[in-house]
């Protein structure tokens, strides 16, 4: 394997270079230069070092993205501390699970998550702060207290002058296997796991991205961040890799809805855009679609003569949808609808499926829009392999293994989840199952573990729904099953109980939907059950008598 750069000092190399150009906007709101991003940086060295904080400990943060998410992010790898990003749309015991499992010493968060936490609930945490001002929200030590009060005293007395490139200098890292991150799959203890994330393999990411996308997107070219940070995917492509090639990030700061988003691509003009499908999906059949599905342009698509010139002028159109300027989009983190892949096909759009997860940072499979193999996920990328376990990997799907610099230390305090993932050769088992052709192109097949795919390419583990609704009234057992986007309960009730109480179908009806109520309360908004299903008979177990879920759809 070959040896990772330092990427500290990348951070550092990339700020002095464009020391004067546009770094950071929070849509609609205020810029940040790379200079300013510096200064930031520093005043938080600053905070850390004179509230106690040590190379290795680690600092979580929890908010919408932002540019103080990027700077308080950026801060923590180069004072040498260990990030834990986590997703805003966790619930507060979720977040409470993670700072805790963590042993996080300072969570950084946004104001909508400062009112849903409780402070009492993570005794290990030092200090929470504000991500819009890096105000002190709790602070349980005199000397975190005396930092930030002082803060711009010290600043100032450290350098009286001013703040020169000269002055920035990071923590290195010592070497490549050291921990930068901590990324949580989910939020829910005993399902969770932290997920290892060396500097080999976020500098790795980076690489694969300069080398397929470096020569394309230049210094100073506009970019837009949709995905939160906090997912692998998001962090490694719309703010990584942009930051440290120069360009200027826009943050879209509130919850993106489609007209937004298409708004921001009209004034922003992106030169690259990384999404995942729900949001192109929802711009085509918003803003596309309803411009070309009458009868005038049927009749035009079908006679042949014209249909060329018909299909240029509707990618022209969906091109413009996007802003116009990008050089392609790249889809992934969930599986692309089969007829948006199929208009975007026809009309030669320049569009492109990766493939990733967490335990990678998180890039496993890509391939440029033109090499690109329609209903794949592309192929090994850079500093990866990938092979199929299969007796005929072209005809037969098997599980999907990488291996490489992406791939993960493994599971923070679970080893025996490590053992299970990486296996003695150093192969990570994706569990998910595809196919590979010749040319190595990968078609995934589906997921041979349980987890489903929310539609903004969040993971959601069933069972930790089902653990949930198993200890309700009536419920002796259930499954969760997606159906297009929704999620639904099937649910095996307590008939016999039911005929002691005098209850008929419709009590429980009635009943399980007050369970459906109080089930959603406890969940993140895209994991919420659209309808409970009751199923007449027990459902069928295997030998080890857990639930075939297969059958069950």
């Amino acid at each position: 394997m070959e040896q990772a750069q330092n990427f500290n000092a990348i951070i550092e190399k990339a700020i002095v270079d464009n020391w004067d150009l546009d770094a950071l906007t929070d849509y609609k709101g205020v810029t940040l230069q790379f200079h300013d991003v510096a200064r930031k940086i520093e005043k938080l060295h600053i905070l850390f070092e004179n509230g106690g904080v040590a190379k290795g400990d680690k600092i979580a943060l929890c908010g919408r993205n932002c540019s103080h998410w990027a700077v308080a992010f950026l801060a923590t790898l180069t004072y040498g501390a260990v990030a834990v990003p986590i997703l805003h749309e966790f619930t507060a015991e979720q977040i409470h699970n993670i700072v805790n499992h963590s042993e996080a010493k300072f969570l950084f968060v946004g104001d909508v998550v400062a009112t849903v936490i409780d402070e009492a609930k993570m005794p290990m945490l030092e200090g929470i702060i504000n991500i819009p001002d890096y105000s002190l929200a709790v602070s349980r030590t005199e000397k975190l207290t005396y930092a930030r009060e002082h803060l711009n005293e010290m600043f100032g007395k450290k350098y009286p002058k001013y703040f020169r490139k000269n002055h920035v200098s990071y923590y290195r890292e010592k070497d490549g296997e050291e921990l930068a991150m901590i990324n949580y799959t989910s939020g829910t203890t005993g399902f969770s796991k932290g997920v290892m994330v060396p500097y080999r393999a976020i500098w790795s990411n980076y690489d694969f991205a300069e080398a397929a996308l470096g020569d394309i997107v230049k210094h100073g070219d506009n970019t837009i961040s949709i995905l939160p940070m906090a997912h692998m995917y998001g962090m490694a492509f719309e703010f990584l890799f942009e930051f440290l090639h120069g360009c200027h990030i826009y943050y879209l700061t509130r919850v993106p809805s489609p007209a937004i988003i298409a708004q921001a691509f009209t004034d922003i003009k992106p030169a690259i855009i990384i999404s995942v499908p729900l949001i192109i999906e929802k711009i085509i059949r918003k803003k596309v679609f309803p411009k070309i599905q009458n009868n005038k342009m049927r009749l035009l698509l079908n006679m042949p003569v014209i249909n060329k010139k018909v299909l240029q002028k509707i990618c022209e159109h969906v091109t413009d949808a996007f802003g116009g300027r990008f050089y392609e989009i790249i889809i992934g983190g969930a599986a692309l609808n089969q007829e948006i892949e199929s208009f975007l096909k026809r009309i030669n759009f320049p569009y492109t499926v990766g493939y990733g997860s967490t335990e990678c940072a998180p890039i496993i499979c890509y391939a440029d829009y033109k090499t690109f193999a329609p209903g794949s996920c592309g192929r090994a990328a850079l500093h990866m392999e990938v092979k199929i376990d299969s007796p005929d990997p072209e005809n037969v799907p098997g599980e999907i293994l990488a291996r490489g610099m992406n791939v993960m230390l493994g599971y923070y305090k679970n080893e025996e989840a490590t053992r299970q993932t990486i296996d003695s050769e150093g192969w990570y088992h994706t569990g998910d199952l595809g196919t590979m052709d010749r040319q190595g192109n990968v078609y995934i097949k589906g997921r041979s573990k349980n987890m489903l795919l929310g539609s903004n390419g969040q993971n959601i583990y069933p069972e930790e729904i089902e653990d949930k609704l198993n200890s309700m009234a009536m419920v002796v057992e259930s499954i969760v099953v997606q159906r297009g986007d929704k999620l639904v309960g099937l649910v095996f009730p307590d008939y016999e109980e039911a005929k002691e109480m005098g209850l008929n179908g419709d009590d429980l009806k009635d009943v399980m939907e007050g369970n459906r109520t109080e089930l959603n309360q406890t969940l993140p908004a895209y994991a919420k059950i659209a309808e409970i299903e009751l199923v007449e008979t027990e459902f069928e177990k295997t030998p080890k008598k857990s639930i075939k879920r297969f059958l069950y759809k």
